[in-house]
């Protein structure tokens, strides 16, 4: 972006926030930040790279997990799966530890996702907030957190959770989570894109904790070669790890939730019961 173009276009935000102040900055990255109205830095530039597992933002380990326990971000585009998985993990940890779980659940117009929970009894009700983000999804998880943190922290005081989870509306390849929003990030994709799709790259393929193909027994029906997404996944995601899945017949669950329980421990130094 050209210099006069990003003057103007902070202009624009002091202009716009102009009872807040708007702090800019230059990062390693050579990227141009800022915040403004308390929200965590963050850059309008494009993206020219899908990123590289080893240079992702490592979780924040100094920061107070007693006002917001460990958050469990998890992303995707639509109807790859991330509600069932939000399923399957909190009846997975409900019935299996003694871990307190919670959810946020973004979309742009509804609270279905939220209502699809209480109905399979994932969770009590007063567990579980829906946050409508009225505009794109990506947008609440990495640029403007703050509709997700007043619910997330809110909870996480009522319950003295360790873990929270919180799931992202269906959006594209580049949506990823904010280190500011989640420690732990899950990207999950299904077969029925195309084996394509893992080597398409974006910041979710590249430099989620965890990235889960879902719905592999639909490869023969799409013509799509498991073996083409592992090689293309462990290329994309220089050995960072990745699970094959069909989250709703149960398989890879337990996998995904023993590198969730695994980057807890590892980050708030306790141990799971």
């Amino acid at each position: 972006m050209a210099s006069s173009d990003h003057h103007d276009h902070h202009h624009h935000h002091d202009h716009t926030h102009d009872d807040k102040s708007t702090t800019s900055w230059v990062g390693a990255d050579g990227k141009v930040y800022h915040t403004h109205d308390g929200l965590a830095p963050h850059s309008h530039e494009p993206i020219y790279s899908p990123g590289y597992f080893t240079r992702r933002a490592p979780p924040i380990v100094n920061r107070d997990f007693n006002e917001r326990a460990f958050t469990v971000g998890i992303g995707g585009p639509v109807g790859t799966g991330k509600t069932a998985l939000m399923l399957a993990l909190c009846t997975f940890l409900r019935d299996n530890c003694s871990i307190c779980k919670l959810q946020v659940t973004n979309d742009i117009f509804t609270k279905e996702d939220g209502e699809f929970l209480v109905k399979h009894g994932a969770l009590p009700e007063e567990r579980i907030r829906a946050v409508e983000t009225g505009g794109c999804p990506h947008a609440a998880i990495r640029e403007d957190i703050s509709i997700n943190l007043g619910p997330l922290e809110e909870l996480s005081n009522l319950y003295k959770t360790d873990l929270l989870l919180c799931e992202s509306g269906g959006d594209n390849l580049a949506a990823n989570f904010s280190r500011e929003l989640a420690d732990y990030i899950i990207y999950i994709i299904d077969v029925s894109g195309g084996d394509k799709i893992p080597r398409k790259g974006g910041p979710g393929i590249t430099q989620a904790d965890l990235l889960v193909i879902n719905k592999t027994d639909l490869a023969p029906a799409v013509g799509a070669d498991l073996g083409v997404m592992e090689r293309d996944a462990l290329r994309m995601r220089d050995g960072g790890p990745f699970v094959f899945a069909q989250v709703k017949h149960g398989h890879g669950v337990e996998e995904i939730v023993n590198h969730v329980l695994q980057a807890w421990e590892a980050v708030t130094g306790k141990k799971r019961k």
